[in-house]
């Protein structure tokens, strides 16, 4: 099966507060030439990007106002069959994740990378700690999402005409009624969301480089 990767790059990166969060540099790369790396080999990579910006030799379509539009427009203007959507803020991309991913949505149509809860969690009750919520039910979620693309393409197009949102891929297609997979992740797959975390992805780059 053909697979196009799907980047939606057009988040402004306000908790980090230097610009498009794309294009903040990680051991001597933007986080978008991380995620261009880590999918090399994919049949086609599809990239939506901030009002402005652009980059020469990629497949570009506008961003749009919130995560969902954007994607909206990605996957309108994919070909492959499966598509993966990635945050382009995970730069480090464990090419043995997205092997397991894509064997499950092969065979489901529809799977996300996840990884187990590794602290206490708790209720936050009036700023303090309250019931405690049993953490081995629960997962974090990471990405790529896969999903077969005209299923993707039937949840985005049913969600717009319903004015529904939702913050990741994996909730549109299960309202949609299609069960959606869990896979094993990879915890060096983890999001750049604070100025700490750059930090950590500088340590990382370090070893990734090597």
């Amino acid at each position: 099966m053909r697979v196009s990767v799907l980047l939606p790059a057009a988040g402004q990166g306000e908790r980090i507060g230097r610009g498009p969060k794309a294009f903040l540099r990680v051991g001597g790369k933007t986080l978008l030439d991380w995620a261009l790396e880590g999918f090399a080999w994919a049949d086609e990579v599809v990239v939506a990007l901030p009002p402005g910006f652009r980059v020469d030799g990629l497949k570009t379509v506008p961003g749009g106002q919130t995560r969902q539009q954007s994607v909206f427009n990605l996957v309108q203007a994919a070909t492959g069959e499966v598509v993966l959507v990635h945050d382009v803020a995970r730069p480090f991309v464990v090419r043995p994740a997205i092997e397991r991913l894509l064997q499950a949505v092969r065979a489901t149509g529809a799977a996300t990378l996840v990884v187990p809860v590794p602290d206490t969690l708790v209720r936050e009750d009036d700023g303090r700690y309250g019931g405690v919520i049993a953490r081995e039910h629960h997962r974090l979620v990471q990405t790529p999402q896969g999903f077969r693309r005209e299923l993707l393409w039937q949840a985005h197009q049913q969600a717009r005409a319903a004015g529904i949102a939702f913050t990741d891929d994996a909730q549109l297609v299960r309202w949609l009624g299609h069960p959606v997979a869990l896979v094993e992740g990879d915890r060096r797959m983890f999001k750049v969301t604070y100025p700490e975390d750059l930090i950590l992805a500088e340590g990382l780059a370090q070893v990734w480089n090597s």
